[in-house]
C-alpha cells in the first residue's frame, strides 16, 4: 500500500506539473491580454496600456515568466487578481462555500440513479424499466442550460415558487434557492449512475454464483446485497471518484444561469476579463481536486472488494 501511495503521488505531482505548465502557456499564447478590454475605453491611451503589462510583468519572455510563476505557484502564491487587486485565493475563499454546497446537494441527487439502476436491471423488460429508460433517454438528449431556462421562465417567474440566487435565512429559504440548480447540476449523474448501475447489476445477475445462491434458497433481498450489489458496485467507485470534481468544475452554467455567486461563475468573469492569475488557480485548484478524486477511487477499491491487493 505504500509503495503504491508514493508512486500515485508521484504520478500526479508530475501529472499537475504538465497541465498546468500546458495551461499557463495558453494563455500567454492567446492573442490580447488583460489590458485588452480596457483599450477599448476612449479615455485610456497607449502609455497607461504599457504600464498596466509592465506592472503585471507581461512584457516578459515566456520562459522567464514561466519560471517565476513556477516558482511561485510551488509556494502557492498566484500573484494578485487582475480584476479584484487581491491574492486570487482569497478571491476563492469567498465563493468556494456556495459551490461545496451545490455540488454536495447534487452529488445526493446524482447518486439517485444507482438506485434507479438497480430497479431497471431487477425489472428488466417491464414497465418501470422501461419508464427509467425513456427518463435516462430524454435527459442525456435535453440540453440542461435549456432545462434551466424553462425552469427560471416556468416556476420561478411565473408561478414563483423557487426565488434565484443563493438563499440566505433559514433551512427552508435555503432549499428552496438551492434545490433547483442543484436538480439541474446533479441530472447528469443520475443518468450516468442509472445506465452504468444497469449494465453492471444484469451483468452480475446472469454469474454462476448467484443463480447458486438462489438455487440455495436464499431470499432475494439478501442475494441483492450480499452477491449483486458488491460485485457490481466495484466499477461504479471510479464513477464516484470523479463525480465530485466534475461538479464543481461543471457548474459554470448553471451558476450563471441561477445567479449563484460560486466558482463557476467567477471562472467565466475571469475568462472573460482575461484574469490570468486567477484562472490559473482555479484551474490548479480543479486539476488538484480531479487527481486527489481518482486516487481516492482507486483506494476505495480495496475496501469494496478485499480480494484487491496494492502493488
Amino acid at each position: 500500500m505504500r509503495n503504491f501511495l508514493v508512486r500515485r503521488l508521484i504520478q500526479s505531482a508530475l501529472l499537475l506539473l504538465v497541465l498546468m505548465s500546458f495551461t499557463f502557456a495558453l494563455t500567454r499564447l492567446t492573442p490580447g491580454g488583460p489590458e485588452a478590454a480596457l483599450a477599448e475605453s476612449p479615455n485610456i491611451e497607449a502609455a497607461d496600456l504599457e504600464r498596466i503589462r509592465e506592472r503585471f510583468g507581461l512584457d516578459d519572455p515566456i520562459h522567464i515568466a514561466y519560471a517565476k510563476w513556477i516558482v511561485n505557484a510551488a509556494k502557492m502564491d498566484f500573484g494578485r487578481s487582475y480584476h479584484y487587486l487581491r491574492p486570487p485565493f482569497e478571491v476563492i475563499g469567498e465563493r468556494i462555500w456556495p459551490t461545496v454546497q451545490l455540488a454536495l446537494v447534487a452529488y445526493v441527487i446524482g447518486s439517485l440513479g444507482i438506485l434507479l439502476g438497480v430497479i431497471a436491471a431487477y425489472h428488466r423488460g417491464r414497465m418501470p424499466d422501461l419508464v427509467i429508460r425513456i427518463f435516462t433517454v430524454v435527459g442525456d438528449a435535453t440540453p440542461n442550460w435549456w432545462m434551466a431556462l424553462v425552469i427560471i421562465i416556468v416556476l420561478a417567474s411565473v408561478f414563483g415558487w423557487f426565488p434565484q440566487g443563493q438563499g440566505r435565512g433559514d433551512a427552508l429559504t435555503w432549499f428552496k434557492h438551492i434545490i433547483v440548480p442543484a436538480t439541474i447540476l446533479g441530472l447528469g449523474g443520475v443518468i450516468a449512475y442509472t445506465r452504468f448501475v444497469r449494465s453492471q447489476v444484469l451483468e452480475v445477475l446472469s454469474l454462476d454464483h448467484v443463480r447458486t445462491a438462489r438455487a440455495k434458497g436464499l431470499v432475494e433481498n439478501l442475494v441483492a446485497r450480499r452477491h449483486v450489489l458488491r460485485n457490481a458496485l466495484i466499477p461504479i467507485v471510479t464513477i464516484f471518484g470523479y463525480l465530485l470534481p466534475g461538479l464543481i468544475s461543471g457548474a459554470a452554467i448553471t451558476e450563471s444561469i441561477f445567479n449563484w455567486p460560486g466558482l463557476g461563475r467567477l471562472f467565466l468573469e475571469a475568462a472573460s476579463t482575461r484574469d490570468y492569475p486567477l484562472l490559473l488557480a482555479m484551474i490548479s485548484m480543479g486539476t488538484v481536486a480531479t487527481l486527489v478524486g481518482t486516487l481516492l477511487a482507486d483506494l476505495a477499491y480495496g475496501f469494496v472488494d478485499p480480494r484487491i491487493r496494492y502493488s
